[in-house]
């Protein structure tokens, strides 16, 4: 009698258990194939979303000093430099160069955002279902193509004088100064500002693709019914179902 009580409840278990995991699926479903505007609208909203917080996060202090992914420190061609200073003991003129370039790279980042949205505005509704139906990153390189050029326009000058403000220039000056005191060694100057608004520019893509990977792939990110409604249809398009 014992055995059979458990065996009932086992069953019940497993049948309630389906029917909350059918629930869900007939919640999904019940939303429906969402129409061109609606597509149109849904992803307009996320990829808006998306960027305004990679972009307003980025913005903040220490949005790219303390992400170590994005992180911007000497230029390639100035390891050598780096190493060299640090081997006689100036290591914290090192830092201080590091800290003031991440730094000028946060006063930039805001201003991408009214840049994204413009971008956004003249999708064509071709463009939002190549985007929507496309691999993982279609967003983040339709972006990279539509607004790289604006962005290295807007980036340049604010970086340029935060580069000033935060004493970047000072700084990188009196390490180029510094290393080419050096017996032996091989003058180098590399273009801080240019450098520094490439590397601002590469960590803000970085993150907009984090955020569209999130809204494709979790269902918890997309925060409306409309975005459930068109993300879900990509998800049954792109699995064949």
């Amino acid at each position: 009698m014992r055995k059979l009580h458990i065996l009932t409840l086992g069953l019940l278990f497993t049948f309630f258990s389906s029917c909350d995991t059918v629930n869900q699926i007939a919640g999904q479903m019940g939303l429906g194939t969402p129409t061109d505007a609606e597509i149109n609208s849904g992803l307009k909203q996320a990829l808006e979303l998306g960027t305004g917080y990679a972009s307003e996060r980025l913005s903040q202090e220490d949005g790219y000093l303390g992400n170590q992914l994005i992180k911007i420190t000497f230029p390639e061609e100035a390891k050598k430099i780096e190493n060299t200073l640090r081997s006689i003991g100036l290591g914290s003129l090192c830092d201080q160069v590091i800290t003031s370039v991440n730094r000028a790279a946060e006063d930039a980042a805001i201003e991408a955002k009214p840049i994204f949205v413009a971008a956004i505005k003249e999708m064509t509704i071709q463009d939002v279902k190549n985007i929507l139906l496309g691999a993982d990153n279609a967003a983040t390189v339709y972006f990279e193509g539509k607004t790289t050029s604006q962005l290295e326009g807007k980036f340049e000058p604010i970086i340029s004088s935060s580069l000033d403000k935060v004493g970047a220039t000072k700084y990188w000056g009196d390490v180029i100064n510094r290393y080419n005191q050096v017996p032996l060694v091989t003058k180098v100057n590399p273009d801080l500002s240019a450098y520094v608004t490439q590397k601002a520019i590469d960590g803000l893509f970085y993150e907009i693709a984090k955020e569209e990977l999130k809204i494709r792939e979790n269902v918890a990110a997309r925060s409306t019914v409309l975005l459930q409604k068109v993300f879900g249809y990509a998800e049954s398009q792109n699995t064949g179902s």
